[in-house]
């Protein structure tokens, strides 16, 4: 058996005021899910708690976000989260306030012949 990525699925997600990168990178993660149908688990007959889910969260501020949160977000399988600086902070000088942005890629791979 040879571990192989079969979906590779992108997602944007934004707190626009508040500065909650958490909320950000959930909302971004959610996207990239609502893109993705996993139809082929059941073709393949593989058990979607057995998919390798690794999920790559871009913000500013990436010490800011909660990523076992993000990671206890994902309904099925191995999953782990890294963060890394990317994404976008958008300022409001006006209300000291600003928009966060967050990029989401999830890379999901299955154990095949």
């Amino acid at each position: 058996m040879t571990v192989k990525r079969v979906i590779l699925e992108m997602g944007m997600g934004n707190d626009l005021h508040g500065g909650d990168y958490t909320k950000a990178a959930l909302r971004a993660v959610q996207d990239a899910l609502h893109h993705s149908s996993l139809a082929m688990l059941r073709s393949l007959k593989v058990p979607a708690a057995e998919m390798i889910v690794n999920v790559t969260i871009g913000v500013q501020q990436p010490d800011k976000v909660d990523a076992e949160r993000v990671r206890t977000s994902l309904p099925y399988g191995k999953v782990s989260v890294r963060v890394v600086k990317g994404g976008l902070d958008v300022p409001d000088d006006e209300r000291d306030d600003v928009a966060v942005i967050a990029s989401a890629a999830i890379d999901v791979k299955l154990d095949l012949p």
